[in-house]
């Protein structure tokens, strides 16, 4: 048998290069690059699922607007297709800072948003005729440590204040968490209708297909290295080794790759996840683990994972390996570390014994990013021509939908009770130059760990390293 840091492998098992999910469905034929300079309407920075989200609703609300998609690989080679599938109503950063902004009800509203989001993904999916192995099963959030279950049942109390009723999250009794999956050691769990899972890579290449067939001009092989404001007559610019593209409108979309961006360096921060898949599992284990639902399985570990039952009947686990890379750069095209897939075949054998003989197929990792106050935001300047949206912190399958509808309504300047979110126009401050910002990860991550470790031995509340990480982290 094939053995790598002590997992078992498939005869097949690869490291790195694509994500499983275009492995399943093979990797898109590439569309031609820009042929040249170019004038559009709306130039957008970024296939992934920002991008064509927001050229998607700006062409089917305006048909007569020229779109443009600059892609420097292909539409949904980065976090768009290399995800954990989790078509999730949870949105990134604290609700308290969000409502600081414009009040506490603006923040519930912004939820409610979320919810209504999840839907509005697989509605465009069915009706795009998109099949992303879409079930919605609701997510499940194990605890197995007591710190963890206090945390879990003051976040399920917490969430009361800011809209969810029970029928949002709710705590589960001990006969329906195990009738649902059996996860070992869980002391609690709780349970959400508003997530499903989805085979991402579908999704994206689906959509890039649908957003072609509006009219949209998709260009992928082609990098853009700056994004210049409008000023002294000229037009907003995206610059490109093929040809400047000059538009009315030109969107940043580019998540964790904006550092790759001329003077973007420090304005988000490209954080690092990985995963592996099993492969399909027989019978006799899911008689074990149950997970009939295929809901979408997280804990309450500060270093957490997140997992999904496949269409296929794989588990798919994911959690941060190396999160950060000095100068915030990039993973090589996706390609993980031994260490880190060995570590998440540990945390999958833990929280599901039954798996101990399952051998691993794929590993491979993506890049998100995190803004300053780890608070995702949606902007769009109309006196320099420069939008964005990002900063997801790793919950962007469902938010840049919501994204790239509120992007379409800023961009024909409607007022519409998206573009009051209190997410819209955020201003978030820079992170800290070189080596500041890599120690100061290297140090969070490090804390969160020793918590997790901490917590699982003798904890019964949470670890004060896991304060002190978060007090650095300033989330």
């Amino acid at each position: 048998m094939l053995t790598m840091k002590g997992i078992p492998l498939t005869d097949d098992f690869a490291n790195g290069g694509v994500s499983f999910w275009y492995r399943q469905i093979g990797l898109p034929a590439r569309r031609p690059g820009l042929p040249g300079p170019r004038e559009y309407d709306v130039a957008i920075v970024g296939g992934g699922y920002t991008g064509l989200w927001t050229a998607y609703y700006l062409k089917q609300a305006e048909p007569g607007l020229r779109i443009a998609v600059l892609e420097k690989e292909f539409a949904g080679f980065g976090a768009s297709g290399r995800n954990g599938g989790w078509l999730s109503a949870e949105f990134a950063g604290s609700r308290e800072r969000h409502a600081k902004t414009r009040g506490k009800q603006a923040m519930v509203e912004l939820q409610r948003a979320m919810f209504t989001a999840v839907d509005e993904v697989i509605a465009v999916a069915r009706a795009e005729g998109i099949d992303a192995d879409v079930h919605k099963g609701g997510m499940i959030r194990a605890a197995t440590n007591p710190a963890q279950r206090r945390r879990l049942r003051a976040e399920v109390e917490d969430l009361r204040s800011w809209g969810y009723g029970e029928e949002d999250m709710r705590l589960m009794d001990r006969s329906e968490q195990r009738e649902r999956i059996q996860v070992a050691g869980t002391l609690e769990a709780a349970y959400s209708p508003h997530c499903a899972r989805i085979q991402p890579a579908k999704l994206a290449v689906g959509l890039a297909e649908a957003v072609t067939r509006l009219g949209v001009d998709v260009f992928e092989n082609t990098t853009v290295t700056e994004i210049r404001p409008r000023g002294g007559g000229v037009e907003a610019a995206a610059v490109t080794a093929r040809g400047v593209v000059t538009a009315e409108y030109v969107i940043r979309a580019t998540e964790g790759f904006t550092a790759s961006l001329a003077g973007q360096r420090r304005q988000w921060l490209p954080m690092n996840s990985s995963m592996i898949v099993t492969e399909p599992l027989p019978a006799d284990v899911w008689k074990h683990i149950g997970w009939a639902g295929s809901e979408l399985l997280g804990d309450e570990a500060h270093a957490y994972i997140y997992a999904q039952r496949t269409a296929d009947d794989r588990i798919a686990i994911g959690g941060r390996g190396v999160p950060y890379r000095y100068g915030s750069r990039t993973d090589v095209r996706g390609a993980t570390q031994a260490a880190t897939a060995a570590l998440l075949w540990r945390m999958l054998v833990k929280l599901f014994p039954a798996t101990a003989d399952a051998r691993i197929q794929h590993s491979w990792c993506g890049v998100l990013g995190v803004p300053r106050d780890w608070c995702s935001t949606v902007h769009l300047d109309h006196a320099t021509g420069l939008g964005w949206a990002g900063g997801y912190v790793g919950s962007g399958v469902t938010t840049t939908n919501l994204a790239g509808r509120t992007l379409r309504d800023l961009v024909l300047r409607r007022d519409t009770e998206l573009t009051r979110l209190p997410w819209v126009g955020r201003q978030v401050r820079q992170w800290e130059p070189e080596p500041l910002r890599w120690a100061g990860v290297q140090l969070i991550y490090t804390l969160f760990r020793a918590a997790d470790r901490r917590e699982n031995e003798r904890g019964t509340t949470t670890s004060p390293y896991a304060r002190l990480a978060n007090l650095i982290a300033g989330r």
